[in-house]
């Protein structure tokens, strides 16, 4: 292990045991998760997405960063995509049950309540919400990602280049690795990982389901660095 190594996992204890020995941490938390939600997405998904991609670098590399890495316009990127994933989950939750509605299953709101207890049903229905959010939104979330992320290395891993210079979307996607992203991101990753993940995100109390999926992120960081050594 590097001395990088040692300081992440002194900065990853000193963080765990703030929230679990300071009380008042764990309520700021909670009521800022509550009073301003998609901030507070922003900010889980900039700095815990971010340790995964670099957690990612470290596995492939060696080293948590490196010149067109681009730490700050990734953090970036992540937040707001976190912005977009916790809105995907408000509409893919209510838009599940309300399918259940009209097939009949009228209990399906019920089961799936904050606060009811843990059953079949409610299992059941965060299965489907898993499903049908990775299914037809994480596809395309991970497709932006690829190529946001390549569009970072091509101008520098600087906030300014990243920004400052058009994304050649069409040129980008041209260039992407299909045969990857298919068979491995999309064909084994969706069902195999995301898929059972996702259904236990959806178990969870609402105010830490975000939280638990921006922590997801750093399995992510270490998905696309096993996707990447698998070429």
């Amino acid at each position: 292990m590097k001395k990088a190594d040692f300081i992440l996992i002194a900065c990853i204890v000193v963080v765990a045991c703030i929230f679990i020995f300071v009380p008042a941490a764990g309520s700021c938390f909670n009521s800022m998760t509550a009073s301003h939600p998609f901030i507070m997405s922003f900010i889980k998904f900039a700095i815990l997405s971010t340790l995964g991609e670099m957690i990612g670098l470290r596995i492939k590399k060696g080293v948590y960063n490196e010149a067109d890495f681009g730490i700050l316009p990734r953090a970036v990127i992540w937040g707001a995509l976190g912005v977009f994933i916790s809105g995907a989950f408000i509409v893919f939750k209510a838009g599940t049950v309300s399918l259940y509605g009209a097939f009949g299953v009228t209990k399906a709101s019920e089961w799936f309540a904050a606060g009811a207890p843990l059953t079949w049903g409610k299992v059941l229905v965060a299965f489907s919400v898993s499903v049908l959010c990775n299914t037809f939104f994480a596809p395309v979330f991970m497709t932006f990602h690829k190529i946001s992320d390549t569009h970072i290395r091509a101008t520098g891993g600087s906030l300014r280049g990243y920004f400052g210079t058009p994304m050649p979307v069409g040129k980008i996607i041209e260039g992407l690795d299909w045969h990857t992203q298919w068979n491995f991101v999309f064909k084994k990753t969706i069902p195999l990982f995301w898929y059972p993940m996702h259904t236990i995100t959806f178990l969870l109390p609402a105010n830490i389901q975000v939280l638990f999926a921006a922590f997801l992120g750093v399995a992510l960081g270490v998905i696309l660095a096993v996707a990447n050594n698998r070429k």
